[in-house]
């Protein structure tokens, strides 16, 4: 089969788009990824958790809406917005390092020995990159596709799991995070692209 037949196996694009018909392009794949945390917990390095990934959800943004209501309708505008927590799901390893390291992240947030809350959020909160990769391995290294930086994370929710006879499953420990911001990097590809704010100039927006 000719490569000129390969690049009609997609979707008919209309005739005045610039692109035209040029093949489909490689997806993302959901298991090509790598997840790092910077300022989790107090020891090094943190990659033991990276190691131990099992898998992780990504970033989901909401608005809340705001309701106008005026003559013989109703006009809706866009709110405030919340980030949704993620979860992130790690497997236990026979050092302990993973559980160590959630251990010391939950400490720095409270401490449950002393009975004692650290004094402001700058003391706990930490960094998550989650990242896309393209397969690269060892001496072909692994290019970034894509990363969501979560800023101002801290461990909402801390599950050890259970334990089972009859399974063989590994141990596991599951993490919902908070976060303040998410952004996509390199910025211009998702969100955190400069696009201007756009004050009064859409026909479509109104004064709205």
């Amino acid at each position: 089969m000719s490569i000129s037949t390969l690049s009609k196996l997609t979707v008919p694009l209309a005739s005045n788009a610039s692109a035209g018909n040029q093949g489909l392009l490689m997806p993302k794949l959901q298991y090509r990824f790598r997840v790092s945390l910077e300022n989790f917990g107090v020891s090094t390095p943190t990659t033991e958790l990276t190691k131990q990934v099992i898998d992780v959800t990504r970033p989901n943004v909401s608005f809340e809406k705001i309701t106008l209501d005026v003559y013989n309708s109703r006009v809706y505008l866009a709110g405030k917005h919340t980030w949704e927590e993620i979860t992130l799901n790690l497997r236990e390893d026979v050092n302990n390092n993973v559980q160590k390291l959630v251990g010391e992240q939950l400490q720095k947030q409270f401490d449950f020995f002393e009975q004692s809350a650290a004094a402001s959020g700058s003391d706990y909160k930490f960094v998550t990159r989650i990242e896309i990769l393209d397969g690269g391995n060892g001496a072909n290294a692994a290019n970034i596709l894509e990363t969501f930086e979560l800023y101002g994370c801290y461990i909402a929710s801390s599950n050890y799991q259970s334990l089972n006879y009859s399974t063989n499953e590994p141990v596991t420990i599951a993490l919902s995070i908070a976060y303040d911001n998410a952004i996509q990097t390199p910025q211009g590809t998702g969100i955190g692209t400069a696009v201007g704010r756009t004050i009064n100039t859409l026909a479509t927006g109104g004064g709205q």
